[in-house]
């Protein structure tokens, strides 16, 4: 009865690492994010009410820039 048991966590683990999604590590950068856009010569979009706009044009978003968020251990 002991050994089944055994059987049976290994091959919960063989399935486990086989059905584990492989990740690629690459660091995220500001072209992987839809943020909106300041273009000359773009229409203005007159909204009335509440809407989503899936690329409104803007005169300024923000200081986009990144930073390593580095922690110490505190000993």
């Amino acid at each position: 009865m002991f050994w089944i048991l055994i059987v049976e966590l290994i091959v919960s683990i063989i399935v486990l690492f086989a059905f584990t999604p492989r990740k690629d590590a690459a660091p995220a950068s500001l072209q992987d994010f839809d943020v909106p856009t300041a273009e000359d010569g773009r229409e203005v979009i007159d909204i009335c009410g509440t809407v989503w706009i899936d690329d409104p044009n803007v005169i300024w978003y923000g200081d986009l820039s990144t930073t390593p968020i580095r922690a110490d251990s505190g000993k």
